[in-house]
Formats: structure tokens, sequence, C-alpha cells
């Protein structure tokens, strides 16, 4: 098939360190911060997690996309990383209750991945000089522009983004007749994390990022959660004031 046939690719970090790979297919530039993650398995729930919007993921352990995707096991509604480092991808997959290759998934949001890319160096070399945005890219040639481009972009520190990712609407979760009411602010929660509290008996309503300590009120909760996200909490005051009323 066509898109066996790998294309040359790039790893641009910020400070110019530069790694190479090859292109899985899917062409084009995609940036963000660079981060990692070392777990064995799970990389659609990685790939999901609203706590990784808009950063580039490299993924050490070897093999990615050998079990295909199961949509159920996805965190939110699409993927949130911007692009994915790899070191071994696999076009097949053997898991019977896969619906679909890794592959297809990812063409299907046209998430710009590199393959076959030394992650264990990379992954060392993020560890000794910290977390810093980069490129990756199948355009070889434009690494003096794109460099230019990552200087100018903007770093996590005070960047805001559970409104990117917070549901719009309030919603709710479990059997009304659970024993908890909790309220639930969204900045990035993953489902995995409600479905453990509607197991251990609870009803979850979940509000979006800027809802009041009032709004909360008006649910007559149990207990309140506020769940984790991508950015900068720092930014987020409303937030922050909602949950000092919580605490008092």
């Amino acid at each position: 098939m066509a898109y066996r046939s790998k294309k040359q690719a790039f790893v641009l970090l910020a400070d110019g360190t530069q790694f190479f790979g090859k292109s899985i297919g899917i062409e084009g530039d995609a940036f963000g911060e660079i981060c990692f993650n070392t777990g064995m398995t799970g990389y659609q729930e990685i790939f999901t997690d609203p706590s990784y919007f808009g950063q580039i993921m490299v993924t050490t352990n070897t093999h990615i996309g050998n079990y295909g995707i199961e949509k159920q096991e996805s965190q939110s509604k699409g993927i949130s990383i911007s692009g994915l480092i790899c070191k071994d991808f696999s076009f097949n997959f053997s898991r019977p209750s896969s619906t679909e290759s890794l592959f297809d998934y990812l063409r299907s949001y046209k998430l710009v991945t590199i393959c076959d890319v030394d992650t264990r160096a990379l992954v060392n070399y993020i560890r000794e000089n910290g977390a810093m945005n980069a490129v990756i890219s199948t355009n070889i040639g434009t690494e003096k522009k794109l460099l230019e481009e990552l200087k100018s972009s903007p770093s996590m520190e005070g960047l805001e983004l559970a409104s990117k990712v917070s549901t719009k609407k309030s919603y709710t979760v479990g059997n009304p007749d659970s024993k908890y009411r909790i309220a639930a602010i969204d900045l990035g929660v993953k489902q995995n994390i409600l479905h453990n509290m509607v197991e251990r008996n609870m009803f979850v309503k979940v509000f979006p990022y800027d809802t009041s300590y009032k709004e909360l009120e008006a649910f007559k909760p149990d207990g309140y959660f506020i769940s984790n996200g991508p950015g900068d909490p720092l930014p987020l005051k409303g937030v922050q004031s909602v949950a000092k009323k919580i605490i008092e």
C-alpha cells in the first residue's frame, strides 16, 4: 500500500537540536511543547487525554499500533495531541475487538506522525534539558524557517488551555439515585475518571470550566471535583475563586 513508503522526516527542538525519522504517510508540520509518556500500553488513552492538548507526544514504548483502536477506550471525543513521535509503528493490528488500525485513526485526524526515531536518545535529551517547544515535519529543507517559528511560539507557562478542552454545556454521568452527588469542574477531565466515580456509587454532574460557585451549589452536591487539564492553571482566576469558596 502507498502509505508504507515512508518519507524522510525530522524532529526540530526550539534549541536547534534535530532528530531524524520517517513519516508514516501523514505529511506536514506539527508544532507543540514536546513531552513523553512511558506507558507500556494504553496509547489510545494517551493520545486522547485532554491533559496533553496541543503537545507533541514521544512514546518510549518501542511498539505502537499493534493492537489497533477500540473507540470505547478514548478519553475524549478526539485526539488531543498535536503530533506523535515513536520508534516502531505498526500498520497492522491483531486485537479482535479493535475497530480500525491506528494508522487509519491518525489519518482521520490528519495527525502528523514520525516513526523510526531514536526515542531513547530523544527522551534522555528532554530529561536533561527540560521541556521545550518543538516541531515535527516532513518538509525537508525548511528547518531554518521552522526554527524561527518555534522561537516565536508561546510556551506553556502562562498559557490558558482549559477553555479549549472543557465541555461547553453541563452534563451528568451515572445513576441519580447513587449515594453521592458530585459537582465536577471540567478543565480537561478524562472519561475514565468519571467512570471510576460512577463505579463508586457517585452521580456526577460535569460543569464547564467557567461555572460559578452559585451554579455548582444549585446542584446540591455532597462533594466537589476539579479535574486536571492542559496548560498553566495560573490564568484560571475564576476557578481559583471557586476553589477558595469550596474550601471556606
